[in-house]
Parts: structure tokens; C-alpha cells; sequence
């Protein structure tokens, strides 16, 4: 403890180090000459190297000791505030982490989590009084004014029937007996001591949570309790809780040092993200493990970036909604199958040209068939109807008027027609005639959105249309652009682009499953210095 030579001190404390793990004996005489107030007193010098070293003594000292001596020091290390001074001189300092003080603060972090690790391994004792008392306070925070009520006024039956209800309302699975949802080990108790934090500790969202889902429907209520208890053994799969400590692993939480009840406040945060989920997602009952499978997603995507502080770690968690879920999942799926990489993307280049004019027959063959459309008059009048369809040679455009209940006229009974030498242009939507005049209320907007006419002869004659569906729409659109030598512009056509494109690539792809395409191809090689190898047939033949 007196001042001197920092390396006598550095080098001391490595040989205490080696002897705790060696010997019961010599653990028993470290822990005892060596107190934990002593080593502290180390860890807040300026010094990188005796800090570590001090630390390693520390750890060594947690690892040694017997399950009850741990969970004393530990308790004790709580009350010395350690986590802060941690996070704030040892997380937070100007000097970079190294490896090894990285590896002891995941030990020191496995180490404090696995002390919840007893009560995730014990199932609720339905004949416990106590633990009885804390399930019904739990139920008495979610209803207080219900559970107020005077007992005396309610038979035993009915007050046993009020409180069933209620522990439904709160989300169990079995109501009359809810001792039973926790006989499951893990999580145990853990689940009820999470709960009843939620309820002391976070009143008014608790009481929100469980209020809110009582007044949906059934099939779309979000069980409280249900959630609760997956949600804890998530976390303790995510924490790794109960598991021996590694020795080489260095992925420690940041924040984990910056906050005392860390797993209980981790919990409180993740219980009213597993609600707004199941919002998102508009799930009911039978959507429970898919909610909480994205609510997985979301805490592991969020604490992979490391955040440094609870709050920080809340906002992220919050800012990855389902949505941003999807499209990750997406991404990650094109990845692995590989069709980001880049010679993936030139077949895709190379196949374009190919599908597109697949796509453009198909336009052209649907315009051979035809269309009933309807007459919009100016007042409002749409039932007459007319038909127009391509000639088979794909020279000539026919229309003409049609009787209700005729769905494919013969191609000689429309008896105008418009030589496709003959057009001009294609208007859609405002660009049209017959939208120009007045373009409010929805039937107009409507119009709107399925309008095209076509431009035709010398004197700019128009032909209007006004497309039954946005898909026929799309069909006209993009068959008419071909007859006039343009780009096919629908969102329709870009949609089947996709999906001839993703279809192609598979099938291309299906002889080179489970091998990693290189980004770049391999060298060629030289040529060889002679051909000498080469067989000549000529004489064979002969």
C-alpha cells in the first residue's frame, strides 16, 4: 500500500494472482491479507498497468471463491460502486481498452449476471405463502381500485371468480391457478421478480400495459404475464446467464457498467417494446412466438452496436420497428443467397435485355386479345361500352361499340380502326382530353389514375380511354409503348422484371449451391509454350 516502485507493485500483485487459483489454502490467505477495499484503492490509480493487474487479482479472487463467498463480494463491490466508477475511469478513460482488461470486464459483467442464475433455475412453490403474497400484489398493482372493493361483501366463490379474471386480464394462461405459468424452470422466478420491478418500479406504464390490452379484443390483447416470461428467458439466453464464464471472450455491454439494477431495467424497457411490437405487427394470439422472435431480433440488432447507456440503447431499440426488421431481413437474405455479389449482377445485367422482350410479347398478345372498356359521358352516363383490340399482325388497332354481356367480339365486328403507322403519341393521366375538363372529387381522381388516349393521324386525332383496372392500365400503357418503339414504364412492368429476374437467377444458380462466387474472376492462365499435346484427328481419319 505505501508508495514505491510501480513495477513492485505491478509484479506482486501477478504473483497473488497465480497463487489464488492454485490452492484453497492460499485463496483463504489472499482474500484475508488483500481486501477488496485494498484493491479498489489500486483501481483508481493513474496507472494502466497496475489498475490491470489489480483487476486480474479481482477476478481471480470472483472465480476462486465458492457460490456464497461470490455473491457476499459481489454485494459488497455493489455497495462500493464499482459499475460506476468502472464506466466512468476504466470504459470511459482516454486511453484505449486493451484485450485483457476487455476479457475481465466480461468476466466481472458473466459474473454478476450469473447471480440471477438461481432464481431463473427455481420454479414458483404453489404452496408458498410468500411467494403467493407477491403474485397477488402483483394482480392488486394492475387493479387496485377493483381489488379495493370490501371482501367482506363477496362470498368466497365469487371473490375467487374476481380474482381469476383479473390474473387474465393480466395475461396468464392459467387463471384460477397462475402459480402454474411459473412452474417452468428457467426463468422461473426470475419471471415474477421482472414483473413485480416492472410494477414498483415503472407504475404507470405497468398499469398502461395491462389496462390497454384488457380493453382490445381477445385474439388482439398482448398477454402481460405470457410475455413477461418469455421475454426473461430471452434475456438470459441473450446475457448468457447460468453459463460458465469463457476464457478468452471479451464482449462485454458497455452499459451494463453504467446502471446498478441492469437486467431488471433491461427487462422494463424490453417488456414495453414487445407491446408496441405486437401493435406494429397487428398480431393476435396465435402470432405470440413470431412477435416475440422479431422482439429477439430487435435486443440482439441493438445491442450489437454497443450502446453506452440504457436511454441510448431504449431510443435505438425503439427506432428498429418491424418494418426496419423486414427490410433488414431482406437484405441479409439477398446476401446470402448471393445475388449482390457482383457477378451475380452482371447475369442479372446480361438476362435484362432477354425477359424484357418476354415481357414485351406478353404486352402485345394481351392487346391481340383486347379490352371492354367503358363510355364516361359528360353526364355521368357508363353504360355504354365499347372494345378495342390489336390485330394478330400487329399492324392495326380495332374498335367499336359493344352490347352489355358481350365479353370477346370477333375482331370484324369493330369496325373502326387505326393503322398503328398511324399514332402518333401516348397520353396518360392530366396529359389527356378527356381529363382536362374538371378533375375533383374521388370518381374524377379515380379517372384520373386510369386515363390514356392516343394521339393518331395528321390531324391529331385522339382515341380516350379509361382502363377498367390499374392493371389493365398497366397492360395498355406498356403494350401501346411498344407499338410506338418507346420504354415500357409501368410499375407493373417493373414488377414482372423482378420476378422473371429472381426466377432466371435461381435456376441459373442451382448447379453452384452452397459455393461462394468470387468477386473478381480468376487470372487466366498463360499459354503454354507449345501445342504439342494437341491430337490431330486428320490422321486418325485417314
Amino acid at each position: 500500500m505505501n508508495a514505491m516502485d510501480a513495477s513492485v507493485q505491478q509484479l506482486s500483485l501477478s504473483i497473488l494472482e497465480n497463487m489464488v487459483p492454485s490452492s484453497r489454502l492460499l485463496f483463504d490467505l489472499v482474500k484475508k491479507e488483500v481486501t477488496v477495499d485494498r484493491l479498489l484503492t489500486h483501481l483508481q490509480v493513474t496507472n494502466a498497468q497496475l489498475q490491470l493487474k489489480a483487476m486480474a487479482l479481482l477476478i481471480a479472487l470472483l472465480l476462486a471463491a465458492t457460490d456464497s463467498e461470490r455473491r457476499d463480494m459481489m454485494e459488497y463491490l455493489r455497495e462500493k460502486n464499482i459499475r460506476q466508477f468502472i464506466h466512468k475511469n476504466i470504459i470511459h478513460s482516454p486511453e484505449p481498452l486493451g484485450d485483457e482488461m476487455a476479457h475481465y470486464l466480461y468476466v466481472l459483467q458473466s459474473v454478476s449476471l450469473n447471480l440471477y442464475d438461481r432464481r431463473m433455475r427455481t420454479s414458483m412453490d404453489p404452496y408458498s405463502q410468500e411467494q403467493r403474497e407477491l403474485l397477488q400484489s402483483l394482480r392488486q398493482a394492475a387493479f387496485e381500485s377493483e381489488s379495493e372493493a370490501p371482501t367482506g361483501n363477496f362470498s368466497t366463490e365469487r371473490r375467487r371468480s374476481l380474482c381469476a379474471k383479473e390474473f387474465r386480464k393480466l395475461g396468464f394462461t392459467n387463471n384460477s391457478n397462475p402459480a402454474e405459468d411459473l412452474r417452468r424452470a428457467p426463468p422461473g422466478l426470475l419471471a415474477l421478480d421482472n414483473m413485480l420491478y416492472f410494477s414498483k418500479h415503472t407504475p404507470n406504464a405497468y398499469s398502461r400495459f395491462v389496462l390497454e390490452n384488457s380493453s382490445r379484443e381477445d385474439k388482439h390483447e398482448c398477454p402481460f404475464a405470457r410475455s413477461s416470461i418469455q421475454l426473461t428467458l430471452i434475456l438470459c439466453e441473450i446475457l448468457h446467464i447460468g453459463e460458465p464464464c469463457s476464457e478468452t471472450a471479451q464482449a462485454f455491454y458497455p452499459m451494463f457498467f453504467g446502471q446498478d439494477h441492469f437486467f431488471e431495467e433491461l427487462f422494463c424497457i424490453c417488456i414495453q417494446l414487445v407491446n408496441k411490437t405486437w401493435k406494429e405487427m397487428r398480431a393476435t394470439q396465435e402470432d405470440f412466438d413470431k412477435v416475440l422472435q422479431v422482439v429477439r431480433e430487435q435486443i440482439t440488432r441493438t445491442l450489437s452496436l454497443k450502446p453506452t447507456s440504457l436511454e441510448l440503447f431504449k431510443t435505438r431499440v425503439n427506432a428498429l420497428n418491424y418494418s426496419e426488421i423486414l427490410k433488414l431481413r431482406q437484405t441479409e437474405r439477398l446476401h446470402q443467397e448471393e445475388t449482390l455479389a457482383v457477378p451475380v449482377l452482371e447475369l442479372r445485367e446480361r438476362l435484362k435485355p432477354e425477359l424484357l422482350e418476354l415481357i414485351r410479347q406478353q404486352r402485345l398478345l394481351r392487346l391481340c386479345e383486347g379490352t371492354l372498356f367503358r363510355k364516361i359521358s359528360s353526364r355521368r352516363r357508363q353504360d355504354k361500352l365499347w372494345y378495342c383490340r390489336l390485330s394478330p399482325n400487329h399492324k392495326v388497332l380495332h374498335y367499336g361499340d359493344v352490347e352489355e354481356g358481350v365479353q370477346s367480339p370477333p375482331i370484324e365486328s369493330l369496325t373502326e380502326k387505326i393503322p398503328v403507322a398511324d399514332m402518333k403519341a401516348l397520353l396518360i393521366g392530366k396529359e389527356c382530353p378527356h381529363t382536362k375538363e374538371k378533375s375533383s372529387g374521388k370518381q374524377n381522381k379515380d379517372v384520373l389514375e386510369l386515363a390514356f388516349s392516343i394521339v393518331y393521324d395528321v390531324e391529331e386525332y385522339c382515341l380516350n380511354f379509361v382502363a377498367p383496372t390499374r392493371y389493365e392500365f398497366c397492360l395498355w400503357t406498356d403494350g401501346l409503348n411498344v407499338l410506338l418503339g418507346k420504354e415500357m414504364t409501368s410499375e407493373r412492368m417493373q414488377t414482372d422484371l423482378d420476378v422473371l429476374l429472381s426466377m432466371e437467377l435461381k435456376l441459373r444458380l442451382l448447379d453452384i449451391e452452397n459455393i461462394s462466387i468470387p468477386d473478381t474472376p480468376p487470372p487466366v492462365p498463360k499459354p503454354p509454350s507449345n501445342l504439342n499435346f494437341c491430337y490431330d484427328f486428320s490422321h486418325a481419319e485417314q
